[in-house]
C-alpha cells in the first residue's frame, strides 16, 4: 500500500511531494508555459541615476527588422494608460501623510535611478527587441545623483523636501525620555543594517495572451489578486475581463509580492496587438530593478535601572526608500518593525522614530521578514553590547528582562498583544543543544590553530502578518478531491502539508488530492503568501472546510448505511456498535451517483482573532583567520517554538533557508553603488551569494509553546530563520575580536573590512 494512502496528517515528517516534479525538470514556470509563438518584450533601462530626459526617439527602433511595437511614456499617454504605479502611505508624526511622488511606469521627464524603465522594445526574438533598443536615441542633462542615507541632498521630488519621505514615530518619548533621566545605566549603538538583493533562483518573469476576449495575465507573483485589480485600474479595463495565474514559482522571498513596470508593459502590449507576450529579467536585470532589502542606520539606546531591568528603550532610524516609493515600503521599517519593537523584553517605556529617506537607488521594499528581522536585529545587537558595558553575562542579561511565562497574555508597549511564551525555557533548551559550556574549550582550540573564534546569540520573535482571513474550498468526486486555496507557494511546500491538514480532517489519501493555488478565475478570493501567514490562515480554513464536509455527509451516510446516525473517526463515517464503515471518497462516490451534487462542494472561510508569535533562540560560532580577515560560521544551533508542527521536515528546512539568508546578509552579501549611482554589485561575479560551503549544518530543534491565535496551535515558521540569524552572526564576531581591541562591528563581514578592523583598531 502507498503510504501517502493513510498513515500521514498533520505533525508528519512527510517528504515534500511536489518535489519529485521540481528535480525531474517538470516545474512549469512562469516562461516555461507562456503561448507558442509568443513575441518578447525587452526593456531599455536608464543608465544614468538622475538626470532630465532632453531625448527620447524610438522612431528608428520602431523600423527594425521583426519590431511589433515599442512603447513609450507617451504612448501609454495616448493609448490611454495610467502611468503611474501606487503606493501605501504612512501618517507622519504630525498626523499628515507620508510623500506621495508620482512614481512612472515608464520614465517621464526625468529618471531617478540606474534601471528606471524607458521603453519596451516587442519583437518576435530577443536578439531582434536588443538591437532594436541600440537604436533609441536616449539624450540627456545630467543631474547630481543623491546617495547619501541622511536627509538633504540634490532634491528628488519636489514633494519629499530634503528628500524624507516620511516622519513617524511611535511610543511615549515623554516617559521614555524620564526613564533615561533617572536609569541606573544607559548604553547606546549605531547599527547599521545592510542592503541587500533577493536574488530568487527564478528571475521575475510574466506573459499575456488574449483568450475569448479576455486578458490572461500570467506571472511568478505571491498572489493574483492584487495585480488583477491593479491591471484592470490601469490599463482601464474592466476587472472581469482579465484572467490572472500563477504557477510555479522560484522563491519570492517578499520581493515578488508586488506589481512592478513590467507586468503593466507586456499586459498593455499584448491588449494592443491581441497578440501573446513574454518577458523574462535577466539576472543583473533583476539586480538592477527588484525591490532591495534592508538597508537602513539606528541609534539605539537602552536604559537600566540598578537591578539591570530594562527602564526605556529608544530607537532613532533612517531608512532607504530608493528614488520612490515601493508598494509598502513606508510601513516596513515603521509600523511593521514596531509589532516587534521590545522584542521577548517587559519594557514599559519606549519611543520609536523611523524617517524615511529618497535616494538615487532602486526601491526598496519586503524582503524575508519586512521590518521584523530589522528591529530584533538592532535590539539584539544593543543587548550584547549593554552586556558588555555592564559586565553581565549576555544571558543573564535577558533573563532578567524577559516577559515571564505569568505575564501572558501580554500587551506590549508598541500594542501587540503576545499570546503565549516561555522564553526562559527556549533559552535554557539553546544553551544546552548549543553546547555553550564547552565553547571555551573550542575557543582554544581554534587559538591553537590561529583562529579567533567567538560565540554570539539572538533570542528573537516575530509578529504573522497579513490578512487574518482565508478561504478554502474543496470538491469531492468518487476518484478523489480538489482543494482550492488563497496562498500561493513559491517553495515552501503547501502542496505537501495542505494535504496532510486536508487528510487529518477527511481521512481522504494524499495521493487522491490535488491542490489549486493561483488562479483568479477558479478561485474567488484570497490573501496570497506573506508574512508567514500561509499555514495558520489558510492551514485553519483547511480545517474548517473538512470539519464541515463531514458534518454534511454524515446525514447522508447515515441514511446509506440504514443507521440513524454515525460517527467519523480514524478516517472512516463508522455506524456505532457495527464494523460498517465508509471512506469520505466512497461516500462522495454514492453522492455523485444518487445527484447529490450539493454534497460534493463545501467552503469556508474563517478570521483569525489575533497573530501568532514565533519565537526562538539563534546561537552562532564563527572562527576569524586574523592573517586575511576571512570568517567562517563554525556552528549554528537554533531552538524555535512554532506552536504545533504541520511537518516538522518542512519547517526545519525553512529554518535553513531562513538562516542562510542571514548569515548571507551577515558575511558575503551586500550592495554598492558609487557616488554616480552605479551598481558595482550588478553580478554574482560581484554580489556575494552564500554557497553550500559557507554554511555549517544547522541544527534545529522544536520547543513549542502552542498558540491560542488559532485552533490549530500554529505559529508561522516561513521567516523566523533570518529574524534570528542576523544578530547571532554579528554578536559572535563581535566577541571573536573583542580581545583584539575591536569594539564595534557592522555587516557585511566580509574579509577586507574585518582585517581592517584588525589592523586599524
Amino acid at each position: 500500500m502507498n503510504e501517502l494512502t493513510t498513515k500521514f496528517g498533520t505533525a508528519q515528517p512527510v517528504r515534500r511531494m511536489e518535489d519529485q516534479r521540481f528535480l525531474t525538470g517538470a516545474g512549469r514556470y512562469t516562461d516555461d508555459h507562456a503561448p507558442d509563438g509568443s513575441l518578447v518584450a525587452y526593456v531599455l533601462r536608464s543608465n544614468v541615476a538622475h538626470a532630465e530626459i532632453a531625448e527620447l526617439d524610438v522612431s528608428d527602433a520602431r523600423a527594425a527588422d521583426g519590431v511589433h511595437m515599442v512603447v513609450t511614456a507617451a504612448d501609454f499617454e495616448a493609448a490611454g494608460v495610467k502611468n503611474n504605479m501606487s503606493a501605501s502611505l504612512i501618517d507622519n508624526q504630525d498626523g499628515s501623510k507620508g510623500a506621495a511622488p508620482g512614481r512612472p511606469i515608464l520614465a517621464t521627464g526625468r529618471v531617478r535611478f540606474v534601471g528606471e524603465p524607458l521603453a519596451m522594445i516587442v519583437a518576435e526574438t530577443m536578439a531582434q527587441a536588443k538591437d532594436a533598443a541600440e537604436m533609441i536615441m536616449f539624450d540627456y542633462d545630467d543631474l547630481q545623483p543623491t546617495m547619501a542615507l541622511a536627509p538633504g541632498g540634490p532634491a528628488i521630488h519636489p514633494e519629499a523636501p530634503d528628500n524624507v519621505a516620511y516622519d513617524w514615530a511611535v511610543g511615549d518619548k515623554e516617559a521614555t525620555d524620564a526613564a533615561f533621566a533617572a536609569a541606573a545605566h544607559t548604553t547606546c549603538l549605531e547599527v547599521i543594517d545592510n542592503r541587500v538583493i533577493a536574488n530568487p533562483m527564478e528571475p521575475r518573469a510574466c506573459y499575456a495572451e488574449m483568450r475569448e476576449g479576455r486578458l490572461h495575465f500570467s506571472y511568478g507573483g505571491q498572489g493574483v489578486w492584487g495585480i488583477k485589480g491593479s491591471l484592470a485600474q490601469t490599463l482601464g479595463i474592466d476587472k472581469e475581463a482579465i484572467h490572472v495565474t500563477t504557477e510555479d514559482v522560484g522563491g519570492g522571498f517578499g520581493m515578488k509580492a508586488f506589481d512592478y513596470p513590467e507586468y503593466f508593459m507586456v499586459a498593455h502590449a499584448t491588449h494592443a496587438l491581441g497578440k501573446p507576450v513574454r518577458w523574462q529579467a535577466e539576472r543583473t536585470e533583476g539586480m538592477l530593478s527588484d525591490n532591495g532589502g534592508r538597508d537602513l542606520i539606528s541609534t539605539v539606546e537602552l536604559a537600566f535601572d540598578k537591578n539591570l531591568k530594562i527602564t526605556g528603550y529608544r530607537v532613532d532610524t533612517l531608512s532607504n526608500m530608493g528614488a520612490y516609493n515601493s508598494g509598502f515600503a513606508q510601513f516596513i521599517q515603521s509600523d511593521l518593525a514596531s509589532r516587534v519593537l521590545a522584542g521577548v523584553y517587559d519594557i514599559q517605556a519606549a519611543w520609536f522614530r523611523n524617517a524615511g529617506i529618497y535616494t538615487n537607488t532602486t526601491q526598496i521594499d519586503a524582503y524575508r521578514g519586512a521590518g521584523r528581522p530589522e528591529a530584533i536585529y538592532k535590539l539584539e545587537r544593543a543587548m550584547d553590547h549593554a552586556a558588555r558595558e555592564l559586565g553581565i553575562d549576555p544571558l543573564e542579561l535577558r533573563r532578567r528582562n524577559f516577559v515571564r511565562p505569568d505575564q501572558f497574555p501580554y500587551t506590549t508597549v508598541t500594542g501587540e498583544i503576545y499570546d503565549v511564551g516561555d522564553f526562559d525555557k527556549v533559552l535554557r533548551r539553546a544553551e544546552a543543544e548549543a553546547d555553550m559550556s564547552g565553547f571555551p574549550a573550542r575557543r582554544e582550540a581554534a587559538a591553537n590553530e590561529g583562529k579567533l573564534r567567538g560565540i554570539g546569540l539572538c533570542y528573537y520573535i516575530e509578529s504573522i502578518l497579513g490578512d487574518p482571513s482565508e478561504t478554502a474550498k474543496l470538491e469531492l468526486s468518487g476518484s478523489g478531491a480538489t482543494l482550492y486555496v488563497g496562498t500561493q507557494s513559491n517553495g515552501q511546500g503547501h502542496e505537501t502539508v495542505y494535504r496532510q491538514l486536508t487528510h487529518d480532517y477527511t481521512g481522504i489519501p494524499l495521493d487522491q488530492i490535488t491542490l489549486v493555488q493561483g488562479d483568479s478565475d477558479r478561485i474567488a478570493k484570497g490573501g496570497g503568501t506573506g508574512g508567514s501567514r500561509s499555514v495558520t490562515t489558510q492551514g485553519s480554513a483547511i480545517k474548517a472546510t473538512g470539519e464541515a464536509v463531514i458534518d454534511k455527509f454524515k446525514p447522508f451516510v447515515a441514511d446509506q448505511m440504514g443507521v440513524p446516525d454515525v460517527a467519523f473517526e480514524d478516517g472512516n463515517f463508522r455506524a456505532e456498535g457495527s464494523n460498517v464503515v465508509m471512506t469520505l471518497i466512497e461516500a462522495a462516490e454514492l453522492a455523485e451517483a444518487a445527484g447529490k451534487e450539493a454534497l460534493l462542494t463545501t467552503s469556508e472561510t474563517i478570521t483569525l482573532p489575533g497573530r501568532s508569535f514565533p519565537n526562538g533562540c539563534h546561537v552562532a560560532e564563527v572562527e576569524v583567520d586574523p592573517e586575511t580577515g576571512v570568517t567562517e560560521v563554525a556552528k549554528f544551533t537554533v531552538v524555535d517554538d512554532f506552536g504545533v508542527l504541520m511537518n516538522p521536515m518542512l519547517a526545519e528546512g525553512q529554518v535553513h533557508g531562513g538562516v542562510v539568508q542571514g548569515i548571507g546578509q551577515a558575511i558575503s552579501e551586500h550592495v554598492v553603488y558609487d557616488e554616480d549611482g552605479q551598481l558595482l554589485t550588478a553580478s554574482f561575479m560581484d554580489y556575494g551569494l552564500p554557497r553550500a560551503g559557507d554554511v555549517p549544518m544547522i541544527h534545529f530543534h522544536s520547543e513549542p509553546v502552542p498558540s491560542t491565535a488559532n485552533e490549530l496551535g500554529m505559529k508561522g515558521c516561513g521567516e523566523a530563520g533570518t529574524v534570528g540569524a542576523l544578530a547571532a552572526v554579528s554578536n559572535a564576531v563581535l566577541d571573536a575580536l573583542w580581545n583584539k581591541g575591536v569594539r564595534k562591528v557592522d555587516m557585511p563581514f566580509t574579509p577586507h573590512r574585518v582585517w581592517q578592523w584588525l589592523h586599524q583598531r
